[in-house]
């Protein structure tokens, strides 16, 4: 099944309408503490398979990255381990500086 793919904007038609959902950053500590979008969860792609137990397979997990290939990587392999509620930010956290809130430094 492919992963569901989410603009810049229909994520952040998501947030305003306070969806529980949980967006699931996966870059590196530096990266995220560079630029993150509001209370995302950091846990770096590499530490996902040790940390699986820190998330709800009921719950809608957003992946975030810098342009949207880690973030798909975390997605699938998320999707392997049973998550089913899964969706890739498109363009990662790049898009959502340009398209939804350029308060967000790009790098």
């Amino acid at each position: 099944m492919a992963i569901k793919q989410l603009s810049a904007p229909q994520l952040k038609t998501k947030i305003d309408q306070q969806e529980p959902l949980l967006l699931l950053d996966v870059r590196e500590l530096n990266e995220f503490h560079y630029a993150h979008i509001a209370n995302s969860v950091l846990i770096p792609l590499n530490q996902i398979p040790q940390r699986l137990n820190e998330l709800n397979k009921q719950q809608e997990i957003v992946c975030v990255c810098h342009h949207g290939m880690r973030s798909q990587q975390a997605a699938l392999y998320l999707e392997h381990a049973g998550f089913s509620n899964l969706a890739n930010l498109q363009g990662g956290i790049d898009a959502w500086s340009v398209l939804c809130d350029t308060s967000v430094p790009r790098y």
